[in-house]
C-alpha cells in the first residue's frame, strides 16, 4: 500500500499544510481510499495523479470540521467529472443530514449513487482487495482510527492444489488465475478458491484525533504502519496548559516503541510549528521529541508527499 497526504495541519490550514486528508492507495492498480476530507481537499487532489473516478470509498474519523468540511465540494466535483460508479461514504451519523441538505440546498446533482453509511455501525467494510475496520479513540467527540488490511495480496495460482485435484494445465488455469468460475468434470470451480497470496498482507492504521494512544494497543502490534496525530510537543502543552483532546509527539512515540510499531507517521501538526528554521517553534522540534522515545522508522508527513510501503517493511518517500 501507499499513502499520499493531502493535508497534515491541525485545525486550520497554513501556507505549507492543508487540513486533514489522507489517501490510502492499493498496492496494485489505481484504486484508492480517502480518510478524512478537510476543506480544500479537492484542490490538493489536483496536484496529484489521483482521480476521483478511481476513489473506492471515503472514511471520516469524526465530526470536526477540519476533517469533513471538504466533503460536499469533493462530491460535487466527482459528479461533474463524470463519475457514474456508486460511492460509499462511511461517516458519523450526525453528518448524514448535513451532507444531504448541503447537496439539496445547493441544487447539486450527482450522476452516481451516494451511499452514506453510519460509522457507528461499521463492523468491517470490504472491497475485493482490502478490509477496513475501526478502533475507538479518545477525543472531545467520538473519534476512530481505520485499520486497512489487505486481502489475498498479489494472488498467485495454488499450483499444488491444482495438481493434486488433477486440473490440467492450459486454458482452465488461465481462467482460474483471473478469479473466474470454470467447469471441470461437471463441477464448478471458483477461481478465488485456487488463488493464494504471494506475500503477507500489509496492515495500515490511519487515526483520527486521539489523546490516548494506548487505546490502539490491540491493533497496533504487528501493524506495518501507524499514522497518528502529533498536534503538540510537550513543551507547548506545558506552556498552554492542556492538549485539548490531542496527543504530543512524545506520547505517540512512547506508545509506538512499546507496541513495536515498525513505521510511525506523525501528522496533524499545530499551525504554530513552522517550516522556516529561523522561526520558533520549528517542525523539527516535533521530530526531535519523537526520536527521543522511538527507534523505528519515523516519518513526519508532508503535504502532497507519497510514501511507499515496500516488501522489506519500510515506509519510504517516493520520488
Amino acid at each position: 500500500m501507499d499513502l499520499l497526504f493531502l493535508g497534515t495541519s491541525a485545525g486550520v490550514p497554513t501556507k505549507a499544510r492543508n487540513v486533514s486528508a489522507t489517501a490510502v492507495i492499493e498496492a496494485s492498480g489505481s484504486h484508492w481510499y480517502l480518510v478524512d476530507c478537510g476543506e480544500g481537499t479537492q484542490h490538493r487532489l489536483l496536484h496529484t495523479p489521483l482521480s476521483i473516478r478511481d476513489l473506492r470509498a471515503i472514511f471520516i474519523t469524526h465530526v470536526h470540521g477540519d476533517h469533513c468540511f471538504g466533503l460536499p465540494g469533493l462530491l460535487a466535483s466527482a459528479g461533474m467529472s463524470g463519475r457514474t460508479q456508486p460511492l460509499e461514504v462511511i461517516l458519523p451519523a450526525a453528518l448524514h443530514d448535513w451532507v444531504r441538505q448541503g447537496l439539496v440546498a445547493s441544487d447539486t446533482f450527482l450522476p452516481f449513487e451516494l451511499r452514506l453509511l453510519p460509522l457507528e455501525e461499521l463492523i468491517a467494510w470490504r472491497s475485493e482487495t482490502l478490509q477496513v475496520t475501526t478502533v475507538q479513540l479518545s477525543h472531545r467527540v467520538p473519534s476512530v482510527g481505520f485499520v486497512f488490511t489487505e486481502i489475498n495480496p498479489e494472488p498467485r495460482l495454488d499450483i499444488q492444489r491444482l495438481d493434486a485435484e488433477g486440473i490440467p494445465r492450459g486454458p482452465l488455469w488461465g481462467e482460474l488465475a483471473k478469479g473466474l468460475t470454470v467447469t471441470f468434470n461437471g463441477q464448478l470451480l471458483n477461481g478465488n478458491d485456487y488463488l493464494r497470496p504471494s506475500r503477507p498482507p500489509q496492515r495500515v492504521i490511519v487515526c483520527g484525533d486521539n489523546d490516548k494512544p494506548e487505546l490502539l494497543a490491540a491493533v497496533a502490534r504487528g501493524a506495518d504502519v501507524l499514522v497518528h496525530e502529533a498536534t503538540f510537543t510537550q513543551a507547548v502543552v506545558e506552556r498552554t496548559g492542556g492538549t485539548f483532546g490531542h496527543s504530543t509527539a512524545a506520547e505517540v512515540a512512547r506508545f509506538a516503541e512499546a507496541a513495536g510499531v515498525r513505521n510511525l507517521v506523525l501528522t496533524h501538526f499545530s499551525a504554530r510549528y513552522q517550516n522556516d528554521p529561523r522561526r520558533s517553534p520549528h517542525i523539527d522540534t516535533v521530530r526531535d521529541e519523537a526520536l527521543a522515545h522511538y527507534s523505528g522508522q519515523l516519518t513526519l508527513a508532508q503535504d502532497l508527499q507519497r510514501y511507499h510501503l515496500g516488501r522489506n517493511g519500510r515506509l519510504e518517500a517516493s520520488a
